[in-house]
């Protein structure tokens, strides 16, 4: 994969599977006999896909959607966490900042990212739908940051910055001290995930938010995504000047254009993402 070029209609990841349609890229882990744990090998490659995507204009949304009932189990046992234990700790920090770059991509692509969580969704799993925009689950969906429970720390790839400004402090803390798992209705009432949908619909269900997401402004939802960023650590003054700025600039589209066209005609706008 190059750095500045990305043709969605071709790629071929070798860890994970990717279809693309109509603007939207589907992404599932493809180990579902061991409920899709992640690999020294899966982890770079999808940090590399996420980096690539910030020059993939063809690619509006992302859905990221589980495989065989699950959605990932976390880093696989034998293949990373034994491993782990073996290693010096330079080898330890290259690994924990490759994983952290994977948040970072997944963050800084202009993509809006939806998780479709069914069954485990564990440790660096948990993580990755932390990481989206948007998160839905089946009934029987179980979320853990478990890190706990294997002696390390809650603060990993990011945890302790973005799981409490999903659900707030004292829910993320409860989650990251434990380990427990979360489950889909108490996430829903937490505002962990957007909706529950039933496990032999949510795939279908995801697909077509994703696509109304892809038929949408995406120059401006991009935009959002990017303030939704930056504004963690602004004060007030500077996030209304920076909202300012890119509401300025989405003014110059031709999407904000092409809805003022419409409302004048009295027609639905028809979006093209610029």
């Amino acid at each position: 994969m190059t750095t500045r070029t990305f043709d969605p209609a071709t790629y071929a990841p070798e860890h994970f599977l990717w279809e693309f349609s109509e603007g939207v890229a589907t992404i599932r882990l493809n180990r579902p006999e061991r409920k899709n744990p992640l690999t020294f090998e899966s982890y770079a490659e999808l940090r590399d896909l996420f980096r690539a995507l910030v020059y993939a204009g063809d690619v509006h949304v992302v859905v990221f959607a589980s495989n065989g009932g699950n959605f990932c189990s976390g880093g696989d046992v034998h293949e990373i966490i034994g491993p782990l234990v073996a290693m010096e700790m330079p080898g330890l920090l290259e690994f924990t900042r490759m994983t952290g770059d994977l948040v970072k991509a997944m963050r800084a692509c202009p993509q809006t990212i939806v998780s479709a969580v069914q069954g485990v969704s564990a440790g660096a799993g948990a993580i990755i739908t932390m990481a989206s925009d948007l998160r839905y689950a089946s009934p029987e969906a179980k979320t853990a940051f478990l890190f706990n429970r294997v002696g390390l720390a809650g603060c990993d790839m990011g945890a302790c910055a973005i799981l409490p400004r999903i659900i707030g402090q004292g829910r993320a803390s409860e989650l990251l001290f434990f380990g427990r798992s979360l489950g889909a209705e108490e996430g829903l009432a937490w505002g962990y995930f957007n909706g529950v949908f039933p496990a032999e619909e949510i795939d279908e269900k995801v697909l077509d938010l994703a696509r109304k997401l892809a038929s949408g402004p995406t120059f401006a939802n991009a935009m959002t995504k990017n303030q939704l960023n930056h504004e963690w650590d602004m004060s007030l003054e500077a996030a209304i000047e920076a909202e300012a700025q890119a509401q300025a600039i989405c003014m110059k589209t031709r999407d904000f254009e092409r809805a003022y066209r419409a409302f004048v005609d009295k027609r639905k706008p028809e979006f093209e993402g610029d």
